[in-house]
């Protein structure tokens, strides 16, 4: 392990101020407690630092007490993308549901009461709203967690959005910027590259964060995509063009004017981490206008001294001019020092309001069908036709109706099938064609273990998926009586004698669909 002498000295505190590493465990380890005390500024928290509530107050007062002013950070979007509520699924509709509803006001209250329950456990950065206009339908990493295709739209929700959560003391963190919405590639595995002029860039991606900015935003996260629009043949988070030349240059230069936080996406992804190493990425990070710097896969001390090492030893060397990393280092500090309510504690002016999430699941409900469907007067069988999920979702958090349907219709059993049931080979039978044997036998097995109840099929993002659209078309032809329940974006022509579009697959959206289906509760 890498070590410089004068651990303490500023320009070594300044580069520890401008990471942001995760930890594993639910506890800070000694060496996060030793860091905070040398200059580390901020962490990230994820799924597997979190058991409950109390805990996490508990966690971040630890953090807290050796440096009062800390960013503590979440990657906590609701819908989809939870780590508060991971082992049971988000109280939140994600961003697409909240777009189908269209009530800013809605979307401030969501964000608003995610925001306060946040800020009760001592969060108070969180790496959301996704502003990204998910122009492209096959998107394989935005998705649900777009507000919606149309610019204007996702403009008016993330400024409602971030008016909410900064409401309650949290620091808002617009991303992707500038835009993820119209690319293919998840750069979690691979650089994408969007191929549209710069007028488009302008007119669609910019739009939002736009919004963002004028919402008064105290950070935005940059996106690991290429843009050869914008001139500049590195990724944003690297290029100087898009981070200085176009987020941060004066509106009447024709930038966005911004001049709070900017975060990378994490550095470990394979659209940075694969030709650029994290602390390569995170020195050219920071030259380009970087301010903070996520670290968070790893959760080791070793990638946080090396990444440190590597920017204290570019400042040295002259590739990192000294005033660049000192400026980044004064923002996170900066931030960190906004006034936030303390972990704990109820939050001072904030009404709680339990019931919006959902509220909002139930209001993005859209029915095909409704006007001659009758519920289930008995149990009835789930089949859920399963997607890989993206690494930004996490396959740790449960999804679907069935749980729900299982405790209002006694005698209800749910399966799960994804790409291999139907014969679909590939990479995780996620995305290909399934095969006429696997069809007739996925088929066969939800048939005989339905028996004579009714056939809820649960789906998400069918359009995306070859295989789940076959095997969906195969089961209702045998079965037309199946209720479809669409949990992903409904890009597809609606299919069943009942088709519900959740927009979204959190816990209240599962619930608010299984309401419906049994012609119970607010929802049906």
């Amino acid at each position: 392990m890498t070590t410089l002498a004068g651990a303490t000295d500023t320009l070594t505190r300044d580069a520890l101020a401008v990471l942001q590493p995760s930890f594993l465990g639910t506890e800070p380890p000694d060496w996060v407690l030793r860091r905070l005390d040398e200059g580390l500024t901020g962490v990230g928290l994820f799924g597997r630092n979190i058991e409950s509530p109390e805990q996490v107050a508990r966690l971040t007062a630890r953090l807290r007490a050796v440096r009062p002013e800390v960013l503590v950070a979440i990657d906590e979007e609701g819908g989809d993308v939870t780590r508060l509520e991971v082992r049971s699924g988000s109280s939140f509709p994600g961003n697409l549901a909240l777009g189908a509803v269209d009530d800013p006001g809605l979307t401030r209250a969501v964000a608003r009461e995610l925001g306060r329950r946040l800020a009760e456990v001592g969060v108070n950065l969180n790496w959301a709203p996704s502003a990204d206009v998910n122009s492209n339908p096959d998107n394989p990493v935005i998705g649900a967690r777009s507000f919606g295709a149309d610019p204007a739209l996702v403009a008016r929700h993330t400024a409602a959005y971030i008016e909410g959560l900064q409401e309650a003391g949290v620091s808002a963190c617009a991303k992707h910027f500038p835009g993820h919405g119209d690319t293919n590639v998840d750069s979690h595995h691979a650089m994408p590259r969007i191929d549209v002029s710069a007028d488009v860039l302008r007119e669609r991606e910019l739009v939002p964060f736009r919004a963002a900015v004028a919402a008064g935003t105290r950070a935005v996260m940059s996106a690991h995509i290429l843009l050869p629009a914008l001139r500049t043949d590195l990724p944003a988070t690297l290029s100087p063009a898009v981070l200085t030349g176009l987020l941060r240059a004066p509106v009447a230069d024709g930038g966005l004017g911004f001049t709070g936080l900017v975060i990378t996406d994490a550095l470990e992804m394979q659209a940075i981490a694969a030709k650029y190493g994290i602390e390569g990425g995170a020195v050219r990070a920071v030259a380009a206008g970087a301010d903070a710097m996520c670290i968070g896969a790893r959760g080791d001390e070793e990638i946080v001294l090396r990444t440190r090492d590597a920017l204290v030893a570019a400042v040295r060397s002259g590739d990192l001019p000294e005033e660049r990393l000192a400026d980044a280092a004064a923002r996170v500090r900066a931030l960190a020092g906004w006034p936030a309510p303390a972990a704990g504690g109820a939050v001072e002016g904030i009404a709680p309001d339990p019931g919006v999430g959902q509220t909002a699941a139930r209001r993005a409900l859209r029915l095909t069908g409704a006007r001659d469907y009758v519920p289930p007067s008995g149990p009835v069988y789930v089949a859920g036709f399963t997607p890989v999920a993206s690494i930004a979702v996490g396959r740790e958090t449960p999804w679907g109706v069935g749980a729900e349907l299982e405790r209002a219709l006694p005698g209800t059993e749910s399966a799960v099938f994804d790409g291999s049931a139907a014969g679909a080979e590939g990479s995780g039978g996620s995305g290909d064609v399934a095969s006429r044997e696997g069809l007739s036998a996925l088929t066969a097995n939800v048939l005989a273990a339905a028996g004579d109840r009714r056939i809820i099929a649960v789906v998400r993002d069918v359009h995306r998926h070859p295989w789940m659209a076959d095997a969906l078309d195969a089961l209702l032809a045998v079965r037309p009586d199946t209720v479809v329940v669409e949990m992903g974006v409904p890009q597809a022509p609606p299919r069943g004698a009942l088709h519900i579009a959740t927009h979204g697959a959190a816990r209240v959206c599962g619930r608010a669909a299984a309401e419906v289906v049994t012609g119970k509760g607010a929802g049906a």
